[in-house]
């Protein structure tokens, strides 16, 4: 099957050509079809399946046909909503480039950013929006939003937007659209309140499942390097000037811990770039930028980058600290290994980590190998450190001179 097989207009499909993409992935094969015929969707599929262009096609493809040449102020068609910036941005330039031969307006809206450019494109009108949550309400609330020629709402991610706290929100944007619509769920694992949130909001919908979220890609090489918490640093740094070449994104559990990584590796005359939730939309997007860019070949990240961002040719993704809910895991190694490429996973595993690594393993279905041959092994008998509080050094009751005497006797 091509792309030509699908029923797309040859507009669209000239500029899918230029980005020569030629055969479908599965889940493209299966859900623009059903979009095509106003059918509701739920698509459980992880990054990296070609999930973007299985519903911005036929989206694309809809309003296209429905368009006619009066320059009338242009409504809000389609709504796609994404738990992250950077992944509203994404999928914003995936739109503009499909849409190239035609004269669909798309724009993005998300925080951390101005308000003002992004007011200023919507009153000029535009047929699709994608917006992250909470700035999408923020401007309804403003009057600024009009959600009453919704025809096609997508929600993006949706297992991320309930981590992240989003779905009371979810539910309140779905209210705010008119009842008549198509609606298009997607997410890369099905817990039960996502299930019961796709009851809720969609009719009838045919569900469309490609590869479970366990299944990491065959691609990626994965091994382990066990190691005691102190030592990380130092065998990162060992790896980093023996043997890692390339693009490599690392994970940090937290954004303390990627700033502290940043430090020591800009003292080693590394190139390095960060990503974490406390950094400006501004900064956020001039990191990604000059990892794309090859400006620094290094990007530290917490998890706020491991879902939905597409980044061509990363050769290693190095899990500094294995996070403690194994899916992340599954969506961390999947930014490389893309699109059949090769790609490599490395992970440090420190003894309080082994709990997550053996989730880890459980989840994938494989036991990861154990790379031994490094200088600062694990003792396989170490046990996980425990943080105590240290008490007062003063004994308990214990009253100063002072106090003894200012206090007044009955006796």
């Amino acid at each position: 099957m091509t792309f030509k097989d699908l029923s797309l207009n040859a507009k669209i499909l000239k500029a899918v050509s230029e980005q020569n993409y030629t055969t479908p992935t599965p889940i493209q094969k299966e859900t623009i079809p059903l979009v095509l015929e106003g059918i509701d969707v739920i698509g459980c599929a992880q990054t990296g399946t070609g999930k973007t262009a299985a519903f911005a096609l036929p989206i694309l493809n809809k309003i296209f046909e429905q368009q006619n040449d009066q320059k009338k102020a242009k409504k809000i068609k389609a709504l796609i909503v994404s738990p992250t910036r950077e992944l509203a941005i994404q999928i914003e330039e995936n739109f503009k480039i499909y849409s190239t031969y035609t004269n669909i307006r798309t724009t993005s809206v998300y925080g951390g950013t101005s308000m003002e450019p992004q007011i200023d494109v919507l009153k000029k009108g535009v047929d699709i929006l994608i917006a992250t949550p909470g700035r999408l309400l923020d401007l309804h609330k403003r009057d600024i939003l009009n959600l009453d020629y919704i025809e096609i709402l997508v929600l993006d991610e949706a297992d991320m937007m309930l981590d992240m706290g989003f779905i009371d929100d979810v539910k309140k944007i779905e209210r705010l659209c008119p009842t008549q619509k198509q609606s298009l769920l997607f997410s890369a694992t099905m817990p039960l309140k996502i299930e019961s949130l796709a009851n809720e909001i969609l009719t009838e919908p045919q569900k469309v499942s490609v590869s479970v979220i366990s299944s990491a890609a065959k691609t990626i090489h994965q091994e382990v390097y066990m190691v005691p918490k102190p030592k990380k640093i130092e065998l990162c740094l060992h790896l980093l000037r023996n043997e890692l070449r390339g693009n490599m994104i690392i994970f940090r559990r937290t954004k303390f811990g990627v700033d502290k990584l940043e430090t020591t590796l800009l003292k080693n005359n590394y190139k390095v770039a960060t990503i974490h939730g406390d950094k400006t939309q501004v900064a956020r997007t001039k990191a990604l930028n000059k990892f794309k860019n090859n400006d620094v070949n290094i990007l530290i990240a917490t998890d706020v980058a491991a879902r939905g961002i597409d980044i061509p040719n990363l050769d290693i993704v190095v899990n500094f600290d294995l996070p403690n809910v194994s899916e992340s895991y599954v969506h961390r190694i999947g930014r490389t290994g893309r699109a059949g490429k090769e790609g490599r996973a490395i992970s440090f595993c420190a003894a309080d980590e082994k709990s997550y690594l053996k989730d880890i393993q459980q989840l994938i279905g494989k036991l990861i190998s154990v790379e031994e041959n490094h200088p600062y092994p694990l003792d396989p008998k170490a046990k996980p450190e425990v943080h105590k509080k240290k008490g007062s050094k003063y004994k308990k009751g214990r009253k100063s001179e002072a106090s003894k005497k200012k206090k007044k006797r009955w006796y």
